[in-house]
């Protein structure tokens, strides 16, 4: 790796710890090339607008995502085990310390969901392409015989997104310390209700 991929390499590194913190519009030119000590025309050289540097970030951010997340999940057995794999993976990735703040990608929702442009369109596209990949753990499930064969994928992936959403407030804005126990009860609480009635999983390790 050349010194100028090293230097992108630590410039986004640090950029999205920032974002995870105090998001997008937190994440200042001036303030990023004051902490990694460049010049404000040297940092910005290697994005070209700060638009750009906010997709980069997004980008890092959705490759941290896959690695802890969707790249262990497919490794995991199909059906019930991936849902849990993508649940689970989920919960470790909010907790990275590369992510003080917590997943990068819940402030970018609340900054960007009603600000047109490039970077509202990758964090959808990153968002639907999550919770494909639950609606696809789900169907797997069903296909296995792990879940009822009527289920909405779709209404699982609301409902899994929508416990982590949850977690996410009580873990990081009211600093619960069941935030964690809570989510899993729910998750649990929700793959009892979808497990088909002929189906006993294996016992845990």
């Amino acid at each position: 790796m050349g010194k100028g991929a090293k230097t992108r390499e630590a410039i986004l590194e640090r950029a999205v710890s920032i974002a995870s913190q105090f998001g997008l519009t937190g994440l200042t030119i001036g303030g990023l090339a004051k902490e990694l000590e460049l010049s404000k025309s040297g940092l910005i050289a290697h994005f070209g607008t700060k638009e750009a540097l906010d997709l980069a970030v997004l980008q890092a951010g959705a490759a941290l995502f896959s690695d802890h997340v969707l790249v262990p999940a497919g490794r995991s057995d199909p059906g019930e085990p991936r849902v849990r794999a993508l649940f689970d993976g989920w919960l470790r990735y909010a907790n990275l310390k590369q992510l003080p703040g917590g997943d990068i990608f819940f402030a970018a929702t609340a900054e960007l969901d009603d600000r047109p442009g490039v970077c509202r369109y990758y964090l959808a596209r990153v968002q639907k392409d999550w919770l494909q990949s639950i609606e696809n753990a789900t169907r797997e499930a069903m296909g296995e015989g792990h879940f009822r064969g009527t289920l909405d994928p779709g209404q699982i992936s609301f409902n899994v997104v929508s416990i982590l959403h949850g977690y996410h407030v009580y873990a990081r804005l009211l600093n619960d310390p069941l935030a964690t126990k809570r989510s899993q009860a729910a998750f649990e609480a929700l793959i009892a209700r979808a497990r088909d009635p002929g189906y006993t999983p294996p016992p845990a390790n």
